[in-house]
């Protein structure tokens, strides 16, 4: 008699591939409302209470999984890392302002063109093909953009839409420098963007004046999503995304797009304008469409909000 076990179906390994990704946009789906209810706290001051705890978070996690040191993983890969490290500081900066600065609905949608830009990205450094459905997807996101962006003239908001860009650019960069790494392994390079961002906002904090002491209750919320929405919501992405094809992890990912700005509604009555409206509906419209339009393949690298 056999003493190894059988290894689980396919269809239980699609099944918690399922429950797992899409548990990851839940959690990934409540960063707009962790952000609204910080009260004094600055982007610079929550991107480095949040880093504290992610870095740790991912550390002890990495050293029980791999039985070795996130740092030596790092080392193996060698710059690619390095660049996606550093590329998800960018992220995280813009993703935060942007929360701060505009809807989260509005937020949460820009940062939806993050697997896009990706697309373009790796095709110009890394030559990698695109389908045309993806280039007609890709059109017809930029029309829901700007359909988001045309009534944010001159203002804040407009500021927070930018931002909101620049976040799903630097997770683009993240995606496309771990593809040009040649691996599919996300967590050492999240881990190394945490070590990236405290030193960062550490020396902008004491640049710009800002306490690096923050209340109870903003120091403890910031610490909680780097616990639980980024770290939790990387791991079980992580575990999930093995088992499925890309195609289910875009339509998966439109959990945490969609959930975002219903969080915010229920809980703190915020609402999205018409054209937000609008131009998210033509956005999700191209993802899902570019999703459904791909082929059953084993998914490239993925970004992470």
């Amino acid at each position: 008699m056999s003493l190894i076990a059988p290894s689980p179906p396919r269809a239980d390994a699609d099944r918690y591939g399922v429950l797992f990704v899409f548990a990851a946009g839940v959690l990934w789906s409540t960063v707009g409302l962790g952000i609204r209810l910080i009260e004094d706290a600055v982007v610079w001051q929550i991107l480095l209470y949040r880093s504290v705890s992610m870095s740790l978070f991912l550390y002890i996690f990495i050293r029980v999984r791999s039985r070795e040191s996130p740092f030596i993983q790092i080392r193996r890969v060698g710059f690619p890392v390095v660049i996606a490290g550093l590329s998800l500081v960018a992220a995280y900066s813009g993703g935060i302002y942007a929360i701060q600065s505009t809807s989260v609905a509005n937020a949460m949608l820009l940062f939806a063109t993050a697997p896009f830009i990706a697309a373009l990205l790796g095709w110009i450094v890394l030559r990698e093909p695109v389908r045309t459905a993806t280039w007609v997807a890709i059109a017809v996101a930029i029309g829901g953009i700007a359909i988001m962006v045309a009534d944010k003239s001159g203002g804040v908001a407009l500021k927070g839409s930018l931002a909101a860009l620049g976040s799903a650019f630097g997770f683009a960069v993240f995606t496309v420098a771990l593809r040009w790494g040649r691996t599919g392994e996300m967590l050492p390079a999240v881990f190394l963007s945490g070590l990236f961002a405290i030193v960062i906002t550490l020396a902008i904090c004491f640049g710009l004046g800002l306490s690096v002491v923050l209340s109870p209750h903003d120091g403890g919320i910031a610490m909680g999503m780097g616990v639980f929405q980024v770290g939790a919501g990387l791991i079980l992405y992580t575990l999930g995304s093995r088992s499925l094809p890309a195609a289910e992890l875009a339509l998966l990912s439109l959990a945490e797009v969609l959930l975002g700005p219903i969080w915010v509604w229920l809980f703190l009555g915020e609402t999205a304008s018409a054209n937000t409206l609008i131009g998210g509906a033509v956005l999700l419209a191209a993802i899902a469409g570019n999703a459904l339009s791909g082929k059953r393949r084993k998914p490239p690298p993925i970004t992470a909000p």
